[in-house]
C-alpha cells in the first residue's frame, strides 16, 4: 500500500504518533487509507447535502475495512458568480482544485480517493488532479435539484430566474411574478436542474467510467443517493484491492463515448473545455475536430432544459444514463468502469421507460449531436456553439457587430435598449488569459432571450457559455483578442456571417483591410496585475486546447 510510507517501520514511529492523535484505533493502520475529497460548502446548493454524503461514503469504506479521512475542496457556484467579477474565478478554480487534490494525496500517500464533488469546475479539477497521481479513484457527484413550481408550471433556474430579468425590464412579468420566481425556482439542494455543466459533467463522469451507474441522474434529495454513496465507498476498496487506476481504463475511447453521450444530450458547451483538459491529464490527445466528427454521427435524442423542456428528474425516470446508453450501444466502445462492469453490459441492463425524453435513433430531436464547432477568419483555432439551442431559422444569420471590451459593457447596452435586430454583439478580452478566467456570459444571453431578441439577434465572444446558454451564441473564440485574434479587430458595423450547418463563422473584410487594422488598433493591456487571477493569465493556453495551463 501506498500508505505503508507514512505507517510501516520504526522510522515512522512520530507518524504514527501523529496518527493516532486523530483517534485512529491500531486496526486502522493495517487498512487502506483512502481520501475522500468533500467539496462541502454553504455556499452552494448543489453541495449543502454533502455532510450527510461523507457519512455515508465513510459508512462504505469502514464496512470494507478501510480507513477513511475527509478533506475540503474549494467550490465556486458559477449562478452565484455570474454577472460579476467573481466569475473571472471560476474557470481557474478548476487548476486550484486538481493542484488541491494532487498535493493532498501525494503529501499523505493515499492508497485510493472518493471524489465528492458536483458543480461545474469541481467536478473536471477533481478528476483531473486524481489522474495526476494516478491511485484507484471513485466519483460521487452529489445530484440534481428538483424542478420549481409555481401552482402547475415547473421552475428552473435559467428560465425562471436568469431570463427573467429581460422580461422583467419589458413588463412581460410584474414585480410579484419575479419574487415568486426568485424564492420558488431552486426548491431543494442540488446542482441546477437542467443540463447545465454540472449535471453535464456528472452525466460525461458516469460516461468515462468514474462513477457508478445513475449516479449522475439521481436527485440530491433521494435516498438512493445515500446508498450510490455506500457503494462506491465500498466500491474504491475493492479498486485497491483490486488495483484498478483511471489510466488502466481511461481511453482515447473512453473519451469518444463521452462525446458520443454529450453530443446525444445536448450538454454544456463548457465540457469541450473540461473533457480536453481531462484527456490533458491523462496524456490522451483530445482536439476540436474529434467533437465535431461525433457530433456529425450522432443524432441528439435528449433535449432537457435550456433547449428542451424537460430536467435532470425526467431523465433519469426514463432510465438515466444507462438507458441513453442502450440507445447508443452500437455507436459506442465497450470501455471498462469502476463498476468493474464494461459499458455495453451496463447498456444492456439498462430499461428505457420514457421514448419521448429519450428518443430512438430514427426520431431524434435533430440528426446531429447538441454541440457545433466553427471556424474562419475570425475563429482560426475554432469556436463552440450549442446549435441544439438555436432557432433552425438563426442557423444561418448575417449581422452587424456591436462591439463591446467586457460583459458589463454589453449588459448596459443589452438592458438600455440599444442593441438593434439583425445585430452581432461582440463581446471580447473575456478570453481565457484576456478575461482573465474566461467568464460565462449567461447574464446577456439570458436578457437577450428575456427581451425577445434571440429570433433577431446573434452574440459572439471570446469568453464562454453556462450549459444554460440558448440561442445563436458562439463562445470560445480562438485565437482570443487578448492574444491577438481576429476577434480584437472588429469594428462597429462589421457583417459578420454565422454558418452552422457549414461550421463557419467569419467577418467580411479583406486580408489588406485586417492588416490596416492591426496597424491602427493596439491589443488592451491585462485587466488585472497581481494575485491569482494574474498569475492564471500568464500560464494558461488557448480555450483551443482546453485552457489548461502550460507545461513551462
Amino acid at each position: 500500500m501506498r500508505s505503508n510510507v507514512i505507517k510501516k517501520g520504526i522510522e515512522r514511529l512520530p507518524n504514527r504518533a501523529l496518527l493516532y492523535g486523530t483517534g485512529l484505533d491500531k486496526s486502522h493502520l493495517k487498512r487502506p487509507f483512502i481520501g475522500i475529497a468533500s467539496s462541502f460548502t454553504d455556499l452552494i446548493p448543489g453541495h449543502t447535502n454533502m455532510r450527510i454524503l461523507e457519512r455515508y461514503i465513510e459508512r462504505g469504506i469502514e464496512n470494507a475495512n478501510g480507513t477513511p479521512f475527509i478533506f475540503g475542496v474549494p467550490g465556486i457556484c458559477d449562478g452565484i458568480a455570474m454577472g460579476h467579477f467573481g466569475m473571472h474565478y471560476s474557470l481557474p478554480s478548476r487548476e486550484l482544485i486538481a493542484d488541491i487534490i494532487e498535493t493532498l494525496v501525494n503529501a499523505n500517500n493515499l492508497d485510493g480517493i472518493v471524489l465528492l464533488t458536483n458543480c461545474d469546475k469541481i467536478t473536471p479539477g477533481m478528476i483531473m488532479g486524481a489522474l495526476r497521481v494516478n491511485i484507484p479513484t471513485i466519483v460521487v457527484t452529489a445530484g440534481p435539484m428538483l424542478a420549481g413550481y409555481l401552482g402547475k408550471r415547473q421552475l428552473s433556474l435559467v428560465r425562471d430566474t436568469f431570463e427573467a430579468v429581460g422580461k422583467l425590464k419589458t413588463g412581460t412579468i410584474g414585480q410579484k411574478e419575479a419574487q415568486m420566481l426568485e424564492t420558488r425556482a431552486c426548491p431543494s439542494c442540488g446542482s441546477c436542474q437542467g443540463l447545465y455543466t454540472a449535471n453535464t459533467m456528472a452525466c460525461l463522469t458516469e460516461v468515462l467510467g468514474l462513477s457508478l451507474p445513475y449516479c449522475a441522474t439521481t436527485p440530491a434529495v433521494l435516498n438512493e443517493k445515500l446508498r450510490l454513496s455506500y457503494r462506491s465507498g465500498q466500491r474504491i476498496v475493492e479498486l485497491i484491492e483490486e488495483d484498478i487506476k483511471p489510466a488502466d481504463f481511461l481511453t482515447k475511447y473512453s473519451f469518444e463515448n463521452a462525446i458520443r453521450v454529450d453530443m446525444a444530450l445536448g450538454g454544456s458547451t463548457n465540457t469541450v473545455l473540461h473533457l480536453m483538459a481531462i484527456a490533458n491529464c491523462a496524456n490522451i490527445d483530445l482536439q476540436l475536430k474529434d467533437f465535431d466528427r461525433i457530433s456529425k454521427d450522432t443524432p441528439n435524442i435528449v433535449r432537457l432544459e435550456p433547449a428542451g423542456d424537460f430536467y435532470m428528474e425526467d431523465l433519469h425516470r426514463a432510465g438515466g444514463i444507462p438507458a441513453v446508453l442502450k440507445r447508443l450501444q452500437d455507436k459506442i466502445d465497450n470501455a471498462l468502469t469502476v463498476s468493474g462492469k464494461k459499458i455495453k453490459d451496463i447498456a444492456k441492463d439498462a430499461t428505457i421507460y420514457d421514448e419521448e425524453i429519450i428518443r430512438p435513433l430514427d426520431n431524434p430531436y435533430s440528426k446531429e449531436g447538441g454541440i457545433a464547432i466553427l471556424y474562419g477568419n475570425l475563429a482560426e483555432e475554432g469556436s463552440v456553439i450549442k446549435q441544439s439551442a438555436v432557432e433552425p431559422s438563426m442557423h444561418k444569420f448575417k449581422g452587424r457587430a456591436q462591439v463591446f471590451n467586457s460583459e458589463e459593457e454589453a449588459m448596459k447596452a443589452i438592458l438600455g435598449g440599444k442593441i438593434k435586430k439583425g445585430s452581432v454583439i461582440v463581446i471580447r478580452y473575456e478570453g481565457p488569459s484576456g478575461g482573465p478566467g474566461m467568464r460565462e456570459m449567461l447574464a446577456p444571453t439570458s436578457a437577450i432571450v428575456g427581451l425577445g431578441l434571440h429570433t433577431s439577434v446573434a452574440l459572439i465572444t471570446d469568453g464562454r457559455f453556462s450549459g444554460g446558454t440558448r440561442g445563436p451564441c458562439v463562445g470560445h473564440i480562438s485565437p482570443e483578442a487578448s492574444k491577438g485574434g481576429l476577434i480584437a479587430y472588429l469594428k462597429d458595423g462589421d457583417e459578420i456571417i454565422i454558418d452552422i450547418p457549414s461550421r463557419k463563422i467569419e467577418v467580411i473584410l479583406t486580408k489588406e483591410e485586417i492588416e490596416e487594422r492591426k496597424k491602427q488598433m493596439k491589443i488592451l493591456p491585462p485587466k488585472v496585475k497581481s494575485g491569482y487571477l494574474y498569475r492564471y493569465l500568464k500560464f494558461v493556453t488557448s480555450a483551443s486546447n482546453g485552457a489548461v495551463f502550460k507545461e513551462t
